[in-house]
């Protein structure tokens, strides 16, 4: 679904960003880019729907090049949830915000009413529909900037440091609705710090340092990985750090799931969980 080839990019001011960036993410893939601030993350992610040009190399979404198509239409694919909602909120009501693109795109009006009351729904913002999002907090902006994009259904979902302003039951929601994505085969992206966050959801991670992708693999394998994590300047989740003090009883290191770490523990101790 997206093939990164070669992929240079190079800021105005002198920076380089991207440093010969090669991967590809498989349709209905789950994926989480992790890595330390000025790693490249964002950059990368930005050159997936086209915000970006490659300074060198190509980028291939659904078979297009970036290079070739507007962002206008490369937006139909890709969805894009800005780490900062307020880059990309900017009218005068939820249910306004939610509805832009969906009108914009040529949806019918009875269409996009449905697809603004699922939306709302979906993220827990029914009370604020004809609220200024202005007027919501950071994490229900946030919410907002997710459901305008989650309403017109795109094929490639990216959402930038997602958890941030988040509490635990609404990291749960988003955890639930990335599951629920994955089954309708869904190719989903995401850039974050938070460890635990991708812990309990198990993606493939591409680690990034200075522009480079440093480690890949499956999160169970990445996260337990102390020299690639401190490689791209990432704590490993609680769950992996305890494991690994407790190998020397035995005990498997590359544990980051708390449900299985529970099992495990119970089963050493000659137990079972109720």
């Amino acid at each position: 679904m997206i093939e990164v080839k070669d992929v240079c990019f190079s800021y105005p001011n002198g920076v380089e960003a991207l440093k010969g960036v090669q991967v590809a993410i498989q349709d209905g893939e789950f994926v989480a880019i992790m890595g330390q601030n000025g790693a490249g993350k964002t950059t990368l992610v930005k050159s997936f729907n086209g915000l970006l040009k490659p300074t060198r190399g190509n980028v291939l979404v659904d078979g297009i090049d970036t290079t070739k198509s507007s962002v206008a239409k490369l937006a139909r694919t890709v969805g894009f949830v800005f780490q900062n909602p307020d880059s990309q909120l900017f009218s005068e009501s939820v249910e306004d915000e939610i509805a832009f693109a969906l009108k914009n795109f040529g949806f019918e009006k009875d269409i996009v009413e449905k697809r603004v009351t699922w939306a709302l729904n979906l993220l827990g913002l029914t009370q604020y529909r004809k609220t200024s999002p202005f007027m919501l907090s950071g994490g229900e902006r946030k919410r907002v900037a997710l459901a305008s994009v989650l309403a017109w259904d795109p094929k490639i979902l990216i959402m930038d440091e997602p958890t941030i302003g988040q509490d635990y039951q609404q990291k749960e929601k988003l955890r639930q609705l990335i599951l629920q994505m994955k089954t309708q085969r869904k190719t989903i992206v995401i850039v974050t710090h938070d460890v635990e966050f991708v812990a309990e959801c198990n993606p493939r991670v591409l680690l990034m340092r200075e522009g480079r992708i440093v480690g890949e693999g499956e999160a169970r394998i990445v996260l337990t990985d102390l020299d690639a994590l401190a490689n791209a300047s990432i704590v490993p989740p609680q769950i992996a750090q305890l494991f690994v003090q407790l190998s020397g009883l035995g005990l498997p290191k590359n544990v980051i799931d708390v449900y299985e770490a529970q099992r495990i523990l119970l089963e050493k101790l000659g137990r079972t969980s109720e």
